[in-house]
């Protein structure tokens, strides 16, 4: 087979890789999905992520291998790491309380977000800077962002609302500033808000050469993600009165996974000849559209992969669902098969 150039490698390769999630979700109950599996992956989530900007896909132990068995490589350490890491959390935060309680779980969901931030926004200062050895500054630099997740999670996070139901474990509760609910959905809006600047390839602040340097660009880049998240948010939530894990679902969920296609997948190649800023009006119009068609077949495929689910409060198990399946499952899918494997065998591997 001759090798597939942008878009049409992209397209193939997502359509591939949903329907092998979607069959991946499908051998699970609920419970198990939601609970241990989705655990176990969002353990993975922070490695890769390190895998992938940090190390480039192509740090000094995988270097020497070709496709696929560098992907191989690559997949099997992020493995490694993140069953290490699942252990570790599940004895120290979660208390060796099975299945995940809700705290664990939202810690683990909001570690993700702090290494994208620490890695895309900061690109990895100090560690990188510090360190001069690849593997070493991604290692340490994962392990400062597990430290610092917990920190902001022992302040930000309270489950008071939930103190009579069973799944609630007082010595796991932070009791922190915000509902955890609040706290985890501002979280997600911040990050929409960080691949929003993504799409518009930093314009305009690659306009000002000094602001493009660290740690002013991570300075400055996180006052933008959480002025324009929390702008979303408190609309959505506040302005709008949306129920927060509603509009989670309905808001930053579609868009970080619509941004996850446009730009891993397609890899920028639909508005790639068009000039900043039209060509981020253009990604993010497709974000929007792709993340929301994706997030809407997704809920209509779930009763057929997993049974009848339930929305809304108290429990929110459709929305966990539906999150869960789009973030926790397919976005690794998709990085693993885009960044490691190069999308072996459908293109041409890529400097």
């Amino acid at each position: 087979m001759s090798p597939l150039k942008q878009p049409a490698a992209g397209v193939l390769a997502t359509a591939a890789v949903i329907a092998a999630a979607l069959l991946f979700v499908s051998r699970f109950d609920f419970a198990t999905f939601t609970g241990w599996v989705s655990y176990l992956l969002l353990c993975l989530i922070p490695t890769q992520i390190v895998g992938a900007v940090t190390w480039r896909a192509d740090p000094e132990f995988a270097a020497a291998f070709t496709q696929p068995l560098k992907g191989v490589v690559l997949t099997l350490a992020t493995f490694g790491i993140g069953v290490l890491v699942a252990v570790i959390c599940f004895a120290t935060i979660g208390g060796r309380v099975a299945p995940p309680t809700p705290m664990l779980m939202m810690c683990s969901i909001v570690s993700v977000v702090v290494t994208f931030w620490a890695t895309i926004i900061w690109g990895g200062w100090p560690f990188t800077t510090l360190i001069k050895q690849q593997v070493a500054a991604g290692l340490v630099l994962l392990g400062g962002c597990y430290l610092v997740n917990y920190i902001l999670f022992r302040v930000f996070f309270d489950y008071g609302f939930m103190s009579s139901a069973p799944v609630y474990v007082a010595a796991q509760d932070p009791h922190g500033l915000f509902g955890a609910w609040y706290a985890l959905v501002f979280y997600l809006s911040c990050l929409s808000a960080m691949f929003f600047l993504v799409n518009f390839d930093l314009w305009p602040l690659t306009r000002f050469p000094r602001i493009m340097r660290q740690p002013a660009l991570g300075a400055l880049w996180t006052v933008i993600a959480v002025a324009l998240g929390g702008l979303v948010f408190f609309v959505g939530v506040r302005g709008l009165g949306m129920d927060p894990v509603a509009f989670m679902v309905r808001v930053p969920v579609p868009f970080i996974f619509g941004t996850i296609v446009i730009q891993n997948m397609l890899k920028g190649s639909l508005f790639g000849a068009w000039a900043q800023p039209g060509k981020g009006v253009l990604n993010v119009a497709a974000v929007v559209v792709i993340g929301t068609l994706l997030s809407l077949m997704y809920g209509a495929l779930a009763p057929a992969v997993t049974g009848p689910i339930s929305a809304g409060p108290p429990t929110y198990d459709f929305e966990i669902w539906l999150a869960t399946a789009l973030l926790s499952v397919t976005f690794p899918f998709l990085i693993f098969y885009s960044e490691f494997f190069r999308f072996w065998p459908l293109a041409e591997p890529r400097a």
